[in-house]
């Protein structure tokens, strides 16, 4: 993340940072450390407590706007002190301050979820090879992983930011040196500006309202945009004077600020508040899979932090307020925050006995905030600093000056304490690559809701090959002048997704005959289509079992083109939903009161009957095992039994009830 362009902390407001080799010290940047705070504690907020701040996701498009304007402002600073600029050494250094901090994440992170095991580890393999390689973004995206779900634990996702910046930091600093060679300032921002309507404009172009967003969200040709209007603004203001160090770690002593106020016209501090302000907003009101948040929200996100950078600059005093303690504090360790605070999420998730209510929630989030706090303070005084002042050597080599000096001291144990410290710490760091390389080792192939899933498919796989060989029996006793032996679940047509999929084994055994047309991540939207098609094909049966309520809110509309679709003949049980999401409680609202105002209408209760077995569920707690699918079933047959016609006296047919024998 961009808060890896960060320099020593101030002791002042304007305290002088440590530069980059090779780049004079100077001021830091008024407010940037402060919106860097500002955009990790709304990531922080959106990820450890997700009731809170539905766009807090925002925080990251901020995150791009500063590395755009840092490093773009870093290059064009070298470039005009010393007519020349080495993409070679730009990416060496980026790669100083990345690496350092990333590896003892992974490493930790791999460790502990090989000792915890389970689904954490599916997968693994690859996504490492995306984070050494900063390639997360396309590789999540190949595997079909989402970034807003809430399925598979994901341990390493967060790095999928930090892969769109570093492919940024590739190609930008090329792309750069290119447009620097125009000699007209208004030509190159057009031109950069150019750039960045056409990322947004991709983003909106693909974003399919209804879908997953994650391809558009993830990619780096469509998710580009707001580090190229941070790149627009350093170059906005390059005209206007020559910028000794602007960027990454320090900037002439007062170049920029004097650049940002030849336009204080439009930079006054209220303009600057108004910017936060409506980050703010953005951060409560923008939702992840709205439409406006893709075609055009994030852009406003983006132009709204390049307003706020602009009025730091501008005005010492909004620059001072968005500094503030807390802010500032959090901001120097942004970086190692984001790094840690989403691993350190997903393996308290696992091990914290707080269940999965709001309250547990909110526990979970508090000791997860607790440790990310305590990581990044660690990784920053004691990783970031060190190599940040002096780089990997110079920080090795004082290391080595300081065991020396003690070495020298006539007291024993003064003498072996820092051996011992180096030979402990090297030990530490060979447990947690041989753990990290058992983790990707060990790794299964599928969750263990997929492998549910896969479960239920060779059921119903298996149940259709016996549906043939019995319609073969069933013509030949026709044919012999017999009738068709009729079974339990031969009245009953069940449709739903990959919730009654993972049970479809054992509705099979507890209804035998039963047809089920069930699939993955399928809402209750797609029932009204199904069930006409069966209706014309003529195998809509007399009882209809719905459920899907996993999947996403239940539409009322919904339902009633369902009742229309069966008609008044036919009696339809609706399965309610367990599983930890956003819409469950509204799901089962709406589907307790649908059954409650018709009588041919039954709930099937599976979110009470489940609820004091979560420990049959697949390591997801969504997904039955086979005891689960036993308690759905069982739930099923109990609604089956309250329905009006709850006698088993009906047969297969399109609009007719007919007697039948249960086999």
């Amino acid at each position: 993340m961009t808060s890896l362009l960060r320099t020593a902390p101030r002791s002042r407001a304007t305290a002088v940072a440590v530069s980059d080799p090779g780049v004079p010290a100077g001021r830091r940047l008024s407010g940037l450390d402060g919106l860097r705070g500002l955009a990790v504690t709304l990531v922080l907020v959106y990820h450890l407590f997700p009731p809170v701040l539905q766009g807090g996701f925002i925080g990251v498009d901020i995150f791009f706007v500063i590395s755009g304007f840092l490093i773009t402002g870093l290059i064009v600073a070298e470039h005009d002190r010393t007519g020349r600029f080495s993409p070679r050494q730009f990416w060496l250094r980026r790669a100083r301050r990345l690496v350092p901090a990333l590896v003892p994440v992974v490493l930790v992170a791999c460790s502990a979820a090989w000792l915890l095991g389970g689904d954490v580890l599916v997968g693994l393999g690859w996504k490492l090879l995306g984070a050494a390689t900063f390639s997360y973004n396309w590789v999540s995206m190949a595997a079909h992983t989402s970034y807003f779900g809430a399925g598979q634990p994901e341990l390493l996702r967060n790095l999928w930011s930090l892969a769109v910046e570093e492919q940024f930091y590739l190609v930008w600093p090329l792309l750069l040196l290119l447009v620097l060679r125009i000699r007209r300032p208004g030509l190159r921002l057009a031109l950069v500006a150019g750039l960045a309507l056409a990322s947004a404009a991709w983003m909106g172009v693909g974003f399919v309202p209804g879908s997953d967003p994650t391809r558009v969200y993830y990619g780096s040709d469509t998710h580009s945009f707001g580090l190229l209007i941070g790149a627009g603004l350093a170059l906005l203001l390059r005209p206007l004077g020559p910028v000794t160090a602007l960027g990454g770690t320090a900037v002439a002593a007062s170049t920029a600020a004097r650049a940002a106020r030849r336009f204080s016209t439009v930079t006054r501090p209220w303009w600057g508040a108004a910017a936060v302000v409506g980050l703010v907003a953005a951060a409560i009101w923008l939702p992840a899979d709205a439409t406006a948040t893709y075609r055009g929200g994030l852009l406003l996100v983006s132009v709204l932090t390049a307003v706020s950078i602009w009025a730091g600059l501008a005005d010492g005093r909004f620059g001072r307020m968005l500094d503030t303690g807390p802010l500032r504090y959090l901001g120097e360790r942004s970086y190692g925050l984001y790094l840690w605070h989403w691993p350190l999420l997903v393996l308290t998730q696992l091990v914290a006995p707080f269940g999965r209510g709001p309250a547990s929630v909110a526990a979970t989030g508090l000791l997860t905030l607790v440790l990310a706090l305590v990581a990044a303070a660690v990784s920053h005084r004691w990783l970031e600093m060190p190599i940040r002042r002096l780089g990997l050597r110079g920080a090795v080599g004082r290391l080595r000056g300081r065991v020396t000096s003690r070495e020298s001291a006539p007291h024993t144990l003064r003498r072996y304490r820092p051996v011992a410290a180096l030979t402990l710490a090297g030990a530490a760091v060979l447990m947690l690559l041989a753990g990290t390389v058992a983790s990707v080792v060990t790794a299964p192939a599928v969750t263990t809701a997929q492998a549910e899933v896969l479960r239920g498919q060779q059921a119903l796989a298996q149940a259709a090959q016996a549906a043939q060989a019995q319609a073969a029996q069933d013509a030949a006793a026709q044919a012999a002048g017999g009738g068709a032996e009729a079974t339990r679940g031969s009245n009953i047509t069940a449709v739903g997704d990959s919730v009654m999929l993972a049970s479809a084994a054992e509705l099979q055994a507890e209804f035998p005959g039963i047809t089920i047309d069930a699939a993955v991540s399928r809402g209750m939207d797609a029932a009204p289509e199904i069930l006409a098609a069966q209706r014309a094909a003529g195998t809509l049966r007399p009882v209809v079992l719905v459920g899907l309520g996993t999947n996403g809110p239940v539409d009322p509309a919904d339902l009633a083109a369902i009742m229309r679709v069966i008609g008044p003949s036919r009696e339809l049980i609706v399965v309610n939903a367990f599983a930890d999401r956003d819409w469950t409680a509204g799901v089962n609202s709406e589907l307790a009161d649908f059954s409650a105002r018709r009588s041919q209408v039954v709930l099937a209760d599976w979110s009470g009957a489940i609820a004091p077995h979560v420990d049959v569920l697949a390591d997801d707690g969504i997904h039955p095992g086979p005891t689960g699918g036993a308690i759905y079933a069982d739930s099923v047959a109990v609604a089956l039994d309250r329905l009006p016609g709850a006698a088993p006296s009906r047969a297969p047919g399109a609009d007719t009830l007919q007697a039948f024998r249960i086999r």
